[in-house]
């Protein structure tokens, strides 16, 4: 359920990263575009794991994924998967309203009712 919206995204992995932590980011990128009225979405998300201990911050994801004809990019970087994944899903879900909402916006203003400036009324001033 909720489910088809996001097919089109690919979670590649980069580094040491578990299947559960994939999973779980997987998950988020799917809860940040489980909503109505957006267009189609695709695009990638890369999750990588520094292998190195001194890193504070091993856990870093770049995501590239189109909304309708928006692109959104967001880069992110955390101490764990989970503090990662729930980042994007912040992120993700904040610049899918935005494009949903632009796209909203762009049919409105493709053809206003006559009434609005639309075609056959004459305006002066």
């Amino acid at each position: 359920m909720g489910h088809m919206a996001i097919s089109g995204i690919q979670v590649r992995a980069a580094g040491n990263v578990d299947a559960e932590a994939l999973g779980y980011v997987r998950a988020k990128i799917a809860a940040a575009f489980d909503r109505p009225g957006l267009p189609e979405v695709s695009g990638e998300v890369r999750v990588a794991h520094a292998a190195a201990q001194h890193v504070a911050q091993p856990w870093s994801a770049a995501a590239e994924i189109r909304v309708g004809d928006a692109l959104l990019v967001v880069h992110a970087q955390e101490a764990s998967a989970h503090e990662l994944a729930d980042r994007l899903q912040d992120r993700l879900r904040g610049r899918a309203d935005r494009a949903a909402h632009r796209g909203e916006e762009a049919r409105k203003a493709a053809a206003p009712p006559p009434w609005r400036g639309g075609p056959g009324t004459e305006t002066d001033g």
